[in-house]
């Protein structure tokens, strides 16, 4: 019988040489992990930048691997659970090896420098080369499976299965147009469709596609209309997502401990300043940013104020306390010295809390707007937000950091408009790195005759995707060389 789910873009015809397993999922996973766009993430940031701190801190590889085993084990505990199975089947499905593929490649669209460099990437997008889509990291990862990767002649992407397209669309809306009416439009609108708070008319801040490919998208969520609803995640989109949670939560603290950037000090201050104070009054005026516990009471009314739907005073309460004892007194307690005993209790920290949050996800019928149908248990729920705030505040917020991200998004910028320069010079035409001719084509194709601008509009896309393709190192090293910083000809730090 023929599986809707399991239906490819491009047919069965089209395979690779390591499609070796039986199970069409199982192809679809050894096919991401056989991608270039796989490999280079070992040189992407995560956090930290893996040139600025090596091999101690997660990359956007290792970050993958760790989203992949902890969705896996979530749908394995899921399709086991004779409590959730008529409902997962009801909404479509929920199979293992559909959630570990899709959290493979969940970030394969992440440019250099991570997050900073996905929003200069869109910024230049937008306002440089006015391209409408701009920038959007998730949606360019699901523009290498049905587009960018090249196979041969054919740009055909991965040729994915649709189950494994639709898992990977965390944000299954384009920016502006799909579905009708979009999802933006909602009040309350899902968890990232709402538009930037600097530009109300410049659609959705996050999207999982670009207009080039809502034809894929239709395709991929076809297996589940009726099922969930046009801008809600699959049952697995919502496994990997959490599960995408969940790494960036308590992995994520493994890296800012073991390179001492994660203080015992300034995290307990923060912490049990907020648990002496009185309960904090809801409609005292905005707190004080230099007194102590006032970030995270700003945090404790952002979420009553964005996800009343979950958001609880008490359990954030609960939380506060379980994070301090768990963290600060507990693996931020000593300094990490690379002995065996600190490398045990980060090993015991990290699987403690894995198994804590996978064992409190739950399937749910009718979700909240802001929520997936797979979803932590309340109490877990804040845990994880709580662990993301420090994150947020004592580490992404750092002046150190700052200072290195400046020069980051410096460096994109000047790039972009390097590669354009050379791909705009009429003497240069047949010195092009072919990568760069092929991308242009490609964007050409892809923009119907007519279209206004048609061949800058498919130049700055170019430029865009042969841009977000690149490791930091590569980035560095290419704008090294368009610069004339360097002299060596021959070298490794990018491939043209």
């Amino acid at each position: 019988m023929d599986d809707p789910r399991a239906r490819r873009l491009f047919g069965e015809s089209l395979v690779a040489p390591g499609d070796l397993a039986a199970s069409p999922f199982r192809v679809d996973r050894d096919r991401i992990v056989s991608s270039p766009f796989f490999a280079r993430l070992a040189g992407v940031t995560q956090v930290i930048s893996p040139g600025g701190a090596g091999l101690l801190v997660h990359n956007r590889l290792t970050h993958s691997l760790k989203v992949a085993q902890v969705g896996r084990a979530v749908a394995e505990r899921l399709a086991a659970d004779p409590r959730y199975a008529d409902l997962l089947e009801k909404l479509g499905g929920c199979d293992p090896d559909v959630v570990e593929a899709a959290a493979l490649a969940h970030d394969l669209g992440h440019p250099p420098f991570g997050h900073l460099g996905e929003r200069v990437l869109d910024q230049l997008a937008r306002q440089r080369l006015r391209l409408r889509d701009g920038f959007e990291g998730n949606a360019q990862s699901y523009r290498i499976v049905t587009s960018t990767e090249i196979r041969g002649q054919a740009t055909i992407g991965l040729n994915l299965t649709a189950a494994v397209r639709a898992a990977i669309l965390k944000y299954p809306w384009t920016r502006r147009t799909h579905p009708e009416p979009h999802p933006r439009f909602l009040d309350p609108a899902p968890r990232g469709a709402a538009p930037p708070p600097d530009d109300p008319e410049g659609g959705s801040l996050k999207f999982g596609a670009y207009s080039t490919e809502i034809t894929d998208v239709v395709q991929a969520r076809l297996p589940f209309a009726g099922r969930v609803a046009d801008w809600q995640q699959t049952p697995e989109a919502s496994v990997m997502d959490t599960a995408d949670d969940i790494a960036y939560a308590i992995h994520d603290l493994e890296d800012v401990h073991r390179v001492g950037v994660l203080q015992q000090g300034a995290v307990a201050a923060e912490l049990m300043a907020w648990q002496r104070a009185p309960r904090w009054a809801l409609d005292e005026d905005a707190p004080d940013e230099r007194r102590p516990g006032s970030a995270i009471e700003s945090l404790r009314r952002q979420l009553r104020r964005k996800d009343g739907w979950m958001a609880d005073d008490d359990a954030f309460a609960a939380a506060v306390e379980h994070v301090r004892a768990e963290l600060v007194d507990g693996l931020l307690a000593a300094p990490f010295d690379g002995s065996l005993e600190a490398e045990a209790q980060v090993a015991a920290f990290s699987a403690s809390w894995t198994r804590r949050l996978v064992e409190s996800i739950e399937v749910v019928a009718e979700p909240a707007v802001r929520s997936g149908h797979v979803a932590l248990a309340p109490a877990q729920w804040h845990e994880v937000q709580i662990l993301k705030f420090v994150q947020n505040r004592f580490v992404l917020a750092r002046p150190d950091l700052a200072l290195h991200q400046r020069g980051q998004a410096r460096l994109l910028a000047q790039l972009v408009e390097a590669l354009l320069a050379w791909l705009t010079d009429p003497d240069e035409a047949e010195r092009l790195p072919r990568r760069i001719r092929d991308l242009v084509e490609l964007g050409e194709a892809e923009l119907p005759e007519g279209t206004p601008d048609r061949i800058g509009r498919a130049r700055g896309r170019a430029v865009i995707d042969f841009v977000a393709a690149l490791t930091d190192g590569q980035a560095v090293g290419l704008m090294e060389a368009l610069s004339g910083r360097t002299r060596q000809l021959w070298t490794d730090a990018f491939v043209l």
